[in-house]
């Protein structure tokens, strides 16, 4: 049981990393996490993935005064997105014609619900920026979605003004990660579910 929903996890982590780099080789915008990595990326020199480590870090350090508990799946889901989007990005080489960006882009947009979907699924923890949005939920009374949208457009903004890629592509995720990860998530529960020990009926 614990194996399965490891390797979903790993599975779905990487597959998140390799959408980024996906929505990044599309040029069309990125998700409002990945243009704020962007920015900090364009005007320290660091990786791309690397600033997403630097952020989930600094985003996890936040759960302190929220008192929110990382899971395994907290941490791997630092480290795991970052190496896996800088791996993609060092093979996959720039798009160039609109077919191909507009491709790139709506893979991208797919492949990060999936990959989504199965790291959630997993059930080993929030990845920290998920976390913080509940956290902000449980101590101090926002609603999930005011929570959701306030961070990712504070994020947004900052990542805009520091030079991040927005577009097209962004205002795409924005409108369809929700829904999609909506129809992926139940399958990717389900199989984490199977091979679990049946519980004794009370």
């Amino acid at each position: 049981m614990f194996m399965r929903r490891f390797i979903q996890l790993q599975f779905g982590l990487c597959l998140y990393g390799v959408a980024a780099a996906m929505m990044v080789r599309a040029n069309l915008g990125l998700d409002p996490w990945n243009v704020f990595h962007q920015g900090l990326s364009l005007r320290t020199g660091m990786s791309l993935g690397t600033a997403s480590i630097l952020m989930g870090v600094v985003v996890m350090l936040t759960w302190i005064p929220l008192r929110q508990k990382p899971g395994i799946g907290t941490l791997f889901n630092i480290f795991v997105i970052g190496l896996s989007m800088d791996a993609a990005l060092a093979v996959m080489p720039e798009m160039t014609t609109l077919p191909l960006r507009l491709a790139f882009m709506a893979g991208g947009v797919v492949l990060t619900a999936v990959g989504a979907a199965a790291y959630i699924g997993a059930g080993m923890g929030t990845g920290p920026r998920d976390g913080l949005m509940v956290g902000l939920n449980q101590r101090l009374g926002w609603s999930i979605r005011v929570s959701r949208m306030l961070i990712e457009l504070s994020v947004l903004a900052g990542g805009w003004l520091l030079g991040g890629s927005v577009g097209v592509g962004t205002i795409v995720f924005a409108v369809g990660i929700g829904p999609l990860i909506q129809i992926f998530l139940p399958w990717f529960q389900s199989l984490a579910r199977e091979g679990a020990p049946a519980r004794a009926s009370a």
